[in-house]
């Protein structure tokens, strides 16, 4: 009775492992998608490149940065859209028909969203929270340029 006792075991070990080799197979094919942020994690830099990087404008002409602002660029449909950084986060606003509408935000590393209020409306924010800070990002259009407001 003691060696199927033993071979029952060696049976057993040998199926968990051959089990978590193809489990961990498996992860590792379907990758990012199961275990990843969807459409990968960008640096700070590569948002800072991406929001400094003006959009075509198809007629009309873009607006002058404000600012704190980085980088104009003229909507298709919209008024102008422009981008802010914090030291909490990023994000892009433009302003159109129903107002000011934040278009994307994105925290800073040791930073998230706390709060968005993404509009259309006649002000927008977003709130980034770190562990020690926090900073509030608030937004309007002037004319048919989004730009920060202090708070009240």
């Amino acid at each position: 009775m003691g060696r199927r006792s033993i071979l029952v075991a060696t049976g057993w070990v040998a199926t968990a492992a051959i089990a978590t080799l193809i489990g961990l197979g498996a992860i590792r094919l379907v990758g990012e998608s199961l275990t990843g942020t969807p459409g990968g994690v960008r640096s700070e830099a590569e948002i800072e490149r991406a929001l400094a990087a003006p959009e075509p404008a198809p007629t009309g002409t873009t607006t002058s940065a404000a600012p704190g602002t980085t980088g104009p660029a003229q909507g298709a449909s919209s008024g102008a859209r422009r981008g802010f950084a914090t030291d909490g986060g990023t994000a892009v606003a433009e302003c159109g028909v129903g107002g000011v509408r934040l278009v994307s935000w994105a925290p800073a590393q040791g930073y998230r969203v706390r709060d968005v209020d993404r509009g259309p409306d006649d002000d927008v924010e977003v709130t980034f929270q770190g562990a020690a800070r926090e900073y509030e990002l608030k937004l309007r259009c002037i004319g048919s340029e989004p730009v920060a407001v202090a708070d009240d």
